[in-house]
C-alpha cells in the first residue's frame, strides 16, 4: 500500500470559522450601527425639536405681549360677531363679494394697521414664516383670522373673517398656550405651530396670537446629517471588521486548523493501528502554538491528553474484554435460572384435576423471585412462590440455593412449617451477606382440594371461589426466611372446590411504580382479575401483566414481576372440562387446536378422528375470528369435555359476538355444478358430515356452539 493511501483524507469545510466570525461581527457591527444611527437620529430630532417647540412657544408669547389687546379685543369682537351676521350661503363661499364686503371697512382702519404692522415686525424680525391673530368659536368650531402679519399682495394672506375649522383639542391647545405642535402640511411644508391667548370674551369665545414657523430646512438637515452618519458608521465598520478577521484568522483559526489536522491524523492512525504500525504519540507537540491564550493552553493539554488516552485506550481494550466475558457469562446465568423455573406449560397434561400457569419477568438479567411447582406424589401438589431480597447476582445465587433446599425438603415430607423452618436453618449458615427470602408455600391434596400452607412475611395471596370474585385472602404473616435461625412458622389449612381459583404473585405487582411514582397497588390488580374471573390462568396472567404495563408506561421496572394462577376442577378426574379462553384471532389457531389435540392424544383418538375434528374445530374457530366481532376484536372460549365408556369428547365454542347460529342455513346442493352454487355454507355442512352432532344456543348474550365425536 502507498503510504499517500495511509494519509488520512481532510475533510472539506462548508464554511470556516473565520467566514462565519466575520459574518458574526458584520452582522454584531451592523445591529450596533442601526441601533448608533437609531439613537443618535433621535437625539438630534428630539434636540432640534425641542428648541423650535420653545422658540415657537416663546415667539407666540411675545407677539401677544407686543400687540395692543384692547385693539385685538375690539376687532375679534367686530369679526366674529359679522361672521354670526352673515347667512349660511355667504359663509359657504368666503371668497364671494357679499361676504368679503361685510369686513370691507376694516383694513382701513388706522389702529388696525398698527395691529398688523406690530405682527409683521414679530415676523421680519425673528424669521419666522406666518404671524397672525385668530379669533376662536370654540361651539361652532371654526376660527377666524383677525389681523394677519403677511403683505396683502401675498397668495397666502388672510383677510379679516376668514374662517377655517378647527377640532376641540386643536382649540384647547391654542387657549391654554406653551403648547407648539410640528406640523406637515402640502401647501406650507414642515411647520412648528404655537399660540398664547390674548382675549377671551363672556361666551366663551376667544382671541390668540399665532406663529408658524418653517422646519424645511432643518428637516433637510436631519436626512443629510443620516446620510453623512450611516456613510460613516460603514466605512469604520468595514475597516474594523477587516481587522478583525485578520487578527481572527492569525490568532485562532489558523491553530485551530493545527489542532484539528493533528487530531484528524490522530483519529487515522488510531483507527489503522495494528501491531506491525504502533501508533505514534508526536502528533500534538510539534505543532508550536505560541498565541499566548486558551489555545496555547489546548494545545499542552491535547499533547498531554493523547499520552493518557493512549494508556486509557490500552486499560479500556482489556476491561472491554473482561465486560465481553462477564456479559457472555451473565447471558449464561440467565438462562440458567430461567431453565431451573418451570416454563412447560401445560405443566401436567395428564392431569385434568387442575390447571396452572406462571411467568417471572426479571428487572434485571438475574432476579431474585422465583416460583416452583410440583408434584410431591400422585394425589399431592406443592405451589412456591417466593422473593429474595435485592437484585442481580446475589439475589439470583440465593435464590438457586434457596428454591433447590426448598424442593427437596418438600420432597422428604412434612408439613410447610416444618420446609420452612428446615430451610431457614440451613440458610442462615454463612449468610455473610444477610440476604433473606420471603416465601409463600403451599402443599395441596389434589384429590380432595385440601390443603396447608405457611406464609413467611410474603405477599397475601388471591383467592377465587367458582362463580366468584377474586378477593384477598389476608391473615397474620411469620417472618421471612433467613433472617434468624431457630425460627418457627405459622401455617393454617385451607379447601379448594371445584372452580375455585388461586392466585399468588410477588412485591413486584402491586409495587410497579409509574412515572408520577405511583403504585400499582392490590386494587387495580384484583380489577384485572376480576375483568373476566373465569378465564384460564395463562389468560389471567396476560391481562395482569398487560394492565400493569399500561399503568407503569415508559417507566422502568424496578423489581421482579412474578405470579402463578391455579384452577381446581375437582379431584374426581372423570368428565372432568378445561377451557382456553384467548382473542378470537386466525393468529391464535394453532393454539387453538394444540389445546384440543393435547385431549384427543390423552385419549389415544386415532389419527383418522383426530384430523376429522382438527378441521372442524378450525372451521368453527375461524368463523369466528373472521365474522363475529367484525371490524372489532373479541375473546373466544374453547371448553373440552370428555367421557369413557364409551370413548367420547365434545368440543364447545363460546363468543359474545353477532349472533348466528350456522345450522340455521339450509345445505348446499353438492351435486350442482360449482359454478352454479351459492356462496358459503360450505365449511359448516362439512362440520355437520363429520361430526357425530352438532348444537347451537344462544344464551346470556353468548353463542355457543358445540360438536360431538365418539372416539
Amino acid at each position: 500500500m502507498s503510504e499517500t493511501a495511509l494519509q488520512p483524507k481532510e475533510r472539506k469545510m462548508r464554511r470556516s470559522i473565520s467566514r462565519k466570525t466575520l459574518l458574526s461581527i458584520l452582522l454584531i457591527a451592523f445591529v450596533l450601527g442601526i441601533t448608533a444611527i437609531v439613537i443618535g437620529y433621535t437625539v438630534y430630532s428630539n434636540t432640534m425639536d425641542s428648541h423650535y417647540l420653545n422658540n415657537t412657544s416663546h415667539l407666540a408669547n411675545t407677539a401677544a405681549a407686543l400687540v395692543d389687546r384692547d385693539v385685538v379685543e375690539k376687532y375679534s369682537v367686530m369679526i366674529h360677531e359679522r361672521y354670526l351676521e352673515a347667512t349660511e350661503e355667504e359663509r359657504e363661499d368666503q371668497e364671494s363679494e357679499a361676504y368679503r364686503s361685510r369686513f370691507a371697512d376694516i383694513e382701513d382702519n388706522e389702529d388696525y394697521q398698527r395691529l398688523r404692522s406690530t405682527l409683521i415686525t414679530v415676523k421680519e424680525k425673528n424669521d419666522v414664516m406666518f404671524t397672525y391673530i385668530m379669533v376662536i368659536d370654540k361651539a361652532r368650531h371654526v376660527c377666524l383670522y383677525v389681523a394677519d402679519g403677511t403683505d396683502a399682495d401675498d397668495e397666502f394672506y388672510s383677510a379679516p373673517g376668514i374662517w377655517e375649522p378647527i377640532e376641540d383639542d386643536q382649540a384647547d391647545s391654542l387657549q391654554r398656550g406653551n403648547e407648539a405642535v410640528i406640523t406637515n402640511e402640502p401647501d406650507f411644508g414642515w411647520l412648528s405651530s404655537g399660540g398664547s391667548p390674548i382675549y377671551v370674551s363672556d361666551d366663551g369665545t376667544f382671541s390668540a396670537a399665532i406663529i408658524d414657523i418653517s422646519m424645511d430646512k432643518v428637516m433637510s438637515d436631519r436626512q443629510s446629517f443620516l446620510i453623512n452618519y450611516c456613510v460613516t458608521l460603514l466605512v469604520v465598520t468595514a475597516v474594523l471588521s477587516a481587522l478583525m478577521a485578520w487578527n481572527m484568522r492569525r490568532q485562532v483559526v489558523v491553530p485551530i486548523n493545527k489542532l484539528a489536522k493533528a487530531a484528524t491524523q490522530y483519529s487515522y492512525d488510531r483507527a489503522h493501528h495494528t501491531d506491525s504500525r504502533p501508533v505514534a504519540l508526536n502528533h500534538f507537540s510539534g505543532l508550536n502554538i505560541r498565541t499566548g491564550d486558551e489555545l496555547e493552553n489546548l494545545s499542552t493539554v491535547m499533547d498531554d491528553l493523547e499520552t493518557q488516552l493512549a494508556e486509557y485506550i490500552d486499560d479500556l481494550t482489556r476491561v472491554t474484554a473482561e465486560k465481553e466475558r462477564i456479559g457472555a457469562e451473565l447471558n449464561v446465568a440467565t438462562q440458567i435460572q430461567a431453565d431451573m423455573l418451570p416454563r412447560i406449560f401445560p405443566a401436567f397434561p395428564d392431569r385434568t384435576e387442575f390447571d396452572l400457569y406462571a411467568m417471572m419477568h426479571p428487572a434485571k438479567e438475574v432476579g431474585g423471585d422465583f416460583y416452583d411447582f410440583f408434584l410431591v406424589d400422585d394425589d399431592h401438589l406443592a405451589l412456591v412462590m417466593a422473593d429474595v431480597s435485592g437484585k442481580g447476582v446475589p439475589a439470583a445465587l440465593f435464590m438457586v440455593i434457596a428454591k433447590t433446599l426448598i424442593k427437596n425438603r418438600v420432597q422428604m415430607g412434612g408439613s410447610p412449617a416444618e420446609v420452612l423452618c428446615s430451610v431457614n436453618d440451613q440458610l442462615c449458615e454463612g449468610n455473610e451477606a444477610e440476604l433473606f427470602v420471603t416465601v409463600w408455600l403451599a402443599v395441596i391434596e389434589i384429590s380432595t382440594g385440601r390443603g396447608v400452607a405457611a406464609n413467611a412475611g410474603h405477599e397475601h395471596p388471591v383467592l377465587r371461589r367458582a362463580n366468584g370474585r377474586y378477593e384477598l385472602v389476608e391473615y397474620r404473616h411469620s417472618p421471612a426466611v433467613a433472617t434468624m435461625e431457630g425460627l418457627r412458622f405459622r401455617e393454617h389449612a385451607f379447601e379448594l372446590h371445584p372452580g375455585d381459583s388461586l392466585f399468588v404473585y410477588t412485591d413486584g405487582v402491586p409495587e410497579a411504580t409509574n412515572a408520577q411514582n405511583e403504585l400499582f397497588g392490590t386494587d387495580r390488580m384484583l380489577a384485572a382479575l376480576n375483568r373476566d374471573p373465569d378465564a384460564a390462568p395463562r389468560n389471567q396472567l396476560d391481562a395482569v401483566r398487560q394492565d400493569i404495563r399500561a399503568f407503569v408506561g415508559g417507566a422502568p421496572q424496578f423489581d421482579d414481576i412474578t405470579m402463578l394462577s391455579l384452577y381446581y376442577a375437582g379431584g374426581g378426574g372423570k368428565n372432568t372440562m378445561n377451557e382456553l379462553t384467548l382473542e378470537a384471532k386466525v393468529e391464535n389457531l394453532e393454539e387453538v387446536l394444540g389445546f384440543v389435540d393435547r385431549f384427543l392424544e390423552k385419549m389415544k383418538c386415532p389419527p383418522k378422528v383426530q384430523m376429522q375434528i382438527d378441521v372442524a374445530v378450525e372451521e368453527l374457530f375461524v368463523n369466528i375470528a373472521s365474522y363475529a366481532y367484525t371490524p372489532n376484536v373479541g375473546m373466544a372460549t374453547i371448553r373440552v369435555d370428555t367421557a369413557q365408556d364409551p370413548a367420547q369428547v365434545a368440543v364447545t365454542f363460546i363468543d359474545r359476538g353477532i349472533p348466528y347460529d350456522p345450522l340455521a342455513k339450509a345445505d348446499p346442493d353438492i351435486t350442482l355444478p360449482a359454478e352454479q352454487r351459492q356462496i358459503g355454507g360450505l365449511g359448516i355442512y362439512m362440520v355437520k358430515k363429520s361430526m357425530d352432532k352438532v348444537e347451537y344456543e344462544y344464551r346470556d348474550g353468548q353463542n355457543i356452539l358445540t360438536i360431538r365425536k365418539a372416539i
